[in-house]
């Protein structure tokens, strides 16, 4: 098994497991590869020193310390990493605590904000004019963009 280091063109970064190179190529070429995040395809593999999945691990060797650079970008890759995971972790609750009205999403967020109907937690698809039209209204309404990984049932 072979893991890579993967970025989309927005600059998350993922990890990929592949069973090797060629399985990598052909599943990016055929546009299977995408990021958990924004579901972009235009994905590259980023310089990453090779880590092959074989098994156990071994040890690594006593006073054997990994390089300054590899240090620091481990360090600089961390914060994004648990932003990505923090936000993907966000994403899902509100999946989960929320119901799914679609494309009736403007009208629902209406009526609950004039009285017509129970106030619940809601989602669904606005275009950018009627985002703005309901927050012109004072209705509170937030654009969430929902990786299409996180779009089929939830977990």
């Amino acid at each position: 098994m072979k893991v890579l280091d993967l970025q989309c063109s927005a600059s998350h970064v993922f990890e990929g497991w592949f069973g090797s190179e060629d399985d990598f190529r052909s599943q990016l070429e055929r546009g299977l590869v995408e990021c958990p995040v924004c579901g972009d395809i235009q994905v590259t593999k980023k310089l990453s020193a090779p880590r092959l999945n074989l098994g156990a691990s071994e040890p690594a060797a006593p006073g054997k310390a990994s390089s300054s650079a590899a240090r620091q970008e481990v360090v600089a890759a961390a914060p994004a990493a648990e932003l990505q995971a923090a936000y993907l972790r966000m994403v899902r609750e509100v999946l989960a605590k929320t119901e799914d009205v679609g494309e009736r999403f403007v009208e629902e967020a209406r009526r609950m904000h004039y009285g017509e109907t129970q106030e619940r937690g809601i989602r669904g698809q606005a275009t950018p004019d009627e985002t703005r039209a309901l927050l012109d209204e004072g209705i509170p309404v937030l654009p969430l963009p929902i990786p299409k990984a996180l779009k089929g049932p939830v977990h």
